[in-house]
This record gives C-alpha cells, sequence and structure tokens, in this order.
C-alpha cells in the first residue's frame, strides 16, 4: 500500500472526529437497538461478525471479506445502531488480523472506521426513506423482501462508491472501477446475501441455533474462498518468480542485478528494508542494503555462522519467517533497522553452497505469508545464478578492456575511446581533443638493477598517481611495457601540458617505494619521465596522426633534449 501523507492523515481524523460520533449518538437516538432480552442472542451475531472478520480475502492489498450477509441479518433484526456497532468491531478485528495497526499506521484504523460507518449509516437511512423497517417478519409480504433486496443493494453499491473514492483521494490509485476486487465483491454478495436472508429468516423460527446452522456452513465457504484465492495468489507469484529469473539472467552487471532484485522484491512484498550479505570464507559482509526505497550504506561488523539471524541462516542453510519482533528478537544480536517487525531471512546458495543471505524486513506485524518463503527461496537461486553470471561477464569483460597488472586500460580498448572520442570532435560535439604520451626513462636500467617484481611495482605506483591526478576528467591507459596515455577530451594544449608537467614532477620529486627486490628490503627508487603532448584538430586529423604527433614530441622533443621534461608537439 502506497504510504498515504500526514496532511491527508490529519483529513481523516477530522473526518472520524466530525461523522462517526455524531452518526452514532444520531441512530442510537433515533433507531435504538432491538435488544429487549435478548444480550445472549447479540453477543452470538457479534461472535459470528468478528469470525467473518477475522478471514478476510486480500486482493491487490485491498481486503474483501463476507461481512454483507451478517449485516444484514444483524440489521434486520438488532437495527441500524447495533448493525453500526458490530460493523467498527468488524474493523478493528479484521486490522489487527492483517498486522497493520502498528506505529504509522494507526490511520488506517480511522480510515476504515468512516468507510465502515458511511455504508453502514447511508443503506440504512435510504431502506428507512423508501419505507423498509426492521425486526418484524419481512417475509410476510413480498413489499418487504424486495425492500430487504433493495438494502442488501444499496449496501454493496455505496460501499464500492466509498472505496472507489478512498482509492483515488487516499492512495492516489487511479484503478478502473470494474477491476479483479468489483469482480470479486459482486460475487460474494450475490453468494452471501440469500444466506444473510436465510439466517434472519431461521432466527426468527429457531432463534440463536439458527447462528450455528447457517454460521457453520459460511465459515467452511469463506475456508474454501480463501484457499482458492491463496492458490491463485501463489501461481501468479511463481509466473512472475520466472519472469524476474529470465530479466535478471538478462542482465549483465553485477550492480543492475541486485537492482533488479530488490525493485521486483518490492513490488510482491511489503519491504521496508531489505539487505544482501555476502558469504566470505568464514563471515557474512553486507553487499547491499536498501531502506525505505533507498540504498544506505552502513558499516557492519562481521557476521560468523551462528552468530545474529543471518548466521543462523548461514549455518542452517534454511529460511526462517518471523511474524513479528517478538519472535526474532532472541536470535538478533546485530543490527537491525527500528519498527521492524516482520522478518524474512533466506539463504542464497549456489551448488548446494550459501553463497549470501537475504534479509527482507516490515514494518508490519505479520506482513509476510508461508508461501512468500517459498517465492523468496526461488527468487534467491535464479539471483545466485544471474550474479555469478554477471560476475563472470564482469571479469571477462574487465580482462578483455584492461591491464592486468596495472588495472589501467589497455591499448586495444583505448583505442575505441579514442575513435569514439575523434567521431564526437568531427561532428563538434568536442572542441579539442589533447593526447598525452608518457615514457618512463632508463625503465630497463630499474629491472636490471632490481628485478622485475620492483619494476611492476613502479608501474601500479605509477599507474596510480597519474589516475589520481587525471581523475574523471579523462582517460588512463598502458600504451606498452613502460609507456602511458592520457586522453583528455575539451582539455586545450596549454592546460593539457601543465597537467603533464604535474605529472611529471609527481613521478620525479617522489621516490617509489619497492618491496619485491632481490634482499627483500624496502628500497625508495627514484625515476624520471618523458612526455609528449598533442592536440586535435591543431596538430592532426585523424587520431593516429594524433598518436603518432604525441609520440614524436616524446621522442623528438623530450627524449633527445635531456629526458624528464614535457614537449608538446610543433609543426
Amino acid at each position: 500500500m502506497m504510504e498515504v501523507k500526514s496532511h491527508v492523515k490529519m483529513i481523516i481524523f477530522l473526518i472520524w472526529i466530525l461523522i462517526v460520533p455524531f452518526g452514532m449518538w444520531y441512530a442510537f437516538q433515533s433507531y435504538p437497538p432491538h435488544l429487549s432480552g435478548r444480550w445472549l442472542d447479540a453477543f452470538a451475531f457479534l461472535l459470528l461478525t468478528c469470525l467473518v472478520a477475522s478471514m478476510p480475502i486480500v486482493i491487490n492489498d485491498m481486503f474483501i471479506f463476507l461481512l454483507q450477509w451478517v449485516a444484514l441479518a444483524v440489521f434486520l433484526e438488532f437495527g441500524l445502531f447495533a448493525e453500526i456497532v458490530m460493523a467498527q468491531i468488524a474493523v478493528l478485528v479484521l486490522l489487527f488480523r492483517l498486522g497493520v495497526l502498528y506505529k504509522g499506521q494507526m490511520y488506517r484504523l480511522l480510515l476504515n472506521s468512516n468507510m465502515f460507518f458511511l455504508v453502514s449509516f447511508f443503506s440504512g437511512m435510504i431502506y428507512f426513506w423508501l419505507g423498509g423497517q426492521t425486526q418484524p417478519k419481512v417475509t410476510s409480504n413480498n413489499y418487504s423482501f424486495w425492500h430487504v433486496a433493495l438494502y442488501a443493494f444499496l449496501y454493496y453499491f455505496i460501499n464500492q462508491i466509498i472505496f472507489t473514492i478512498h482509492l483515488y483521494y487516499v492512495f492516489n490509485r487511479k484503478e478502473s472501477f470494474f477491476g479483479k476486487s468489483l469482480f470479486v465483491e459482486t460475487i460474494t454478495t450475490l453468494i452471501t446475501f440469500p444466506i444473510g436472508f436465510i439466517l434472519f429468516i431461521l432466527y426468527n423460527q429457531v432463534g440463536s441455533s439458527a447462528i450455528l446452522f447457517v454460521g457453520i456452513p459460511f465459515v467452511s465457504l469463506s475456508i474454501v474462498f480463501k484457499l482458492y484465492y491463496s492458490s491463485e495468489k501463489i501461481n501468479e507469484n511463481l509466473q512472475k518468480a520466472a519472469e524476474i529469473g529470465h530479466q535478471m539472467a538478462e542482465r549483465l552487471r553485477v550492480n543492475d542485478v541486485i537492482d533488479l532484485f530488490f525493485q521486483k522484491f518490492n513490488g510482491m512484498m511489503h519491504v521496508d528494508f531489505a539487505y544482501i550479505f555476502e558469504a566470505a570464507e568464514d563471515h557474512l559482509k553486507l553487499s547491499r542494503g536498501m531502506e525505505a526505497g533507498r540504498v544506505i550504506s552502513v558499516d557492519l561488523p562481521a557476521i560468523k555462522k551462528n552468530e545474529d539471524l543471518c548466521g543462523l541462516v548461514w549455518a542452517s542453510q534454511k529460511a526462517y519467517l518471523f511474524k513479528s519482533r517478538k519472535e526474532w528478537e532472541k536470535y538478533s544480536k546485530g543490527y537491525m533497522p527500528d519498527g521492524a517487525e516482520s522478518v524474512l531471512c533466506v539463504p542464497i546458495m549456489r551448488n548446494n553452497k550459501v553463497i549470501g543471505v537475504l534479509l527482507l524486513a516490515s514494518k508490519r506485524k505479520r506482513a509476510y505469508e508461508k508461501y512468500q518463503l517459498m517465492i523468496a527461496d526461488i527468487l534467491c537461486s535464479y539471483f545466485a545464478v544471474a550474479m555469478e553470471n554477471a560476475k563472470h561477464y564482469e571479469l571477462a569483460k574487465m580482462q578483455s578492456e584492461r591491464c592486468a597488472l596495472t588495472k589501467l586500460y589497455n591499448y586495444r580498448f583505448f583505442e575505441n575511446i579514442l575513435t569514439n572520442e575523434f567521431e564526437k570532435l568531427c561532428q563538434q560535439e568536442r572542441k579539442v581533443l589533447s593526447l598525452i604520451i608518457l615514457d618512463i626513462d632508463h625503465f630497463k636500467n630499474v629491472n636490471d638493477t632490481y628485478g622485475h617484481q620492483s619494476g611492476n611495482e613502479i608501474l601500479c605506483e605509477l599507474a596510480n598517481r597519474i589516475s589520481n591526478i587525471t581523475g574523471d576528467g579523462g582517460t588512463v591507459a598502458r600504451y606498452g611495457g613502460e609507456e602511458f596515455v592520457i586522453l583528455l577530451p575539451d582539455v586545450s594544449k596549454t592546460d593539457a601540458v601543465k597537467m603533464a608537467e604535474l605529472i611529471r614532477q609527481s613521478i620525479a620529486n617522489w621516490p617509489f617505494t619497492v618491496t619485491q627486490s632481490f634482499d627483500q628490503e624496502k628500497l625508495q627508487i627514484k625515476i624520471t619521465a618523458s612526455i609528449g603532448v598533442a592536440t586535435a584538430p591543431e596538430d592532426a586529423e585523424d587520431y593516429l596522426a594524433l598518436i603518432r604527433h604525441a609520440d614524436r614530441a616524446l621522442y623528438v622533443g623530450a627524449k633527445r633534449a635531456g629526458r624528464n621534461r614535457v614537449a608538446m608537439y610543433s609543426k
């Protein structure tokens, strides 16, 4: 259910204050209940009302419960005020059964109280206005019977009107009036109206035992309805789970898979908090957390097996469902958001091994049902496969695009970027395109003196220094053995030279620390680099010419001039 804004909650409260207390007083004064000597019978009808209210059918987050027949019998036998009171008690029982009477959601009690009061009040008032009566034997003539049928229709019709208005203005849901809930409500009304009328007639013939004669079959009917809808809901969710599995399999990035996973869960269940923990060798660590629809960053301590709720799920390889805080509090030792009540915790398994744990939580009590545990388990299986595929794809993509040593882009991928940027330059999407080529001076001597492992350490540290200086303003790649290139879109030659000089100084002025030398001691090694700069379209008309001219500036303008310097191409 969509969250209701604060000012709407205030309006609901004001409407309840202005309408319900006065309306009940008016109904009591004008149409007092017919209870003389029949308090036990009225109590029996109240118990039946509460029983029916405790077995709702939930469709599209909206509840439908078969109260019309009891309301009809109570109205005809005990009057309008008694029917209003029992309907209000039924609302309380229903919301308690649905587990929605928690902090921040109490407005729903007033909202439903308003709705049921208006339905009861207007149905009864129109019935009396048209000449209908209560308590007498309404079956004694056809005129009375048609009044009763009219009351049932009014109750149904007014309920649908008020229900639709609340959906539109309170929850901002622009659903069609002729939806699935209307279809179910219509069918149940047609079925239950005769039952309510029969209950009224039997009660007048045989007394309170009629409640058992009619109530037991009807409760059985309610259970059948509930089981039927539950099976429909399970089949629908299984179909959705299969579709979600295919959608996740199509995602090629790990973050995209996780985002879709959270999004779909939020659409299928009531999720206020969602967390994915990734299993390492001996602990769980938080991989992604989401609260109120937003990704959060929480630094959580590692969770070991049998520690905390997630550790228990990891160790047992079993899913757990808790309907309220009291049930899971004894297991939870770590982080759990304030207000969490219902919790669903499922292991994410691949090849009979737990690779992670999913934890979902809701502020509602009894927010999750057992079949949803099965759906979550199926989705976690799909998720595990999709994550493995995405990780393999990202690894393969990285290996094809990046240098295995420095983790910079390799020249092959860099060439593609350079080609695309040159196309943008030709289409005037870029003003200029500058290229920096850097070569370490006398790097062969470093390898011969300190070993290739030390040389590799220097290359990695140099890659980090260049990347830190360049930031998001350019693309850095390893061009060859000890050569690096930097592509700078929309950076003038003057600014590119300044950046190149900054990079040169960061290399020459700060020694490199190596730990993989022959004698296994940490050493400080000083190196220098020669750098060439060229800019298009000033210096080149295509990307190959830009590389060639920057390379020429490097070797002619920097290397031959004494090394450890920056040179720019000049024609």
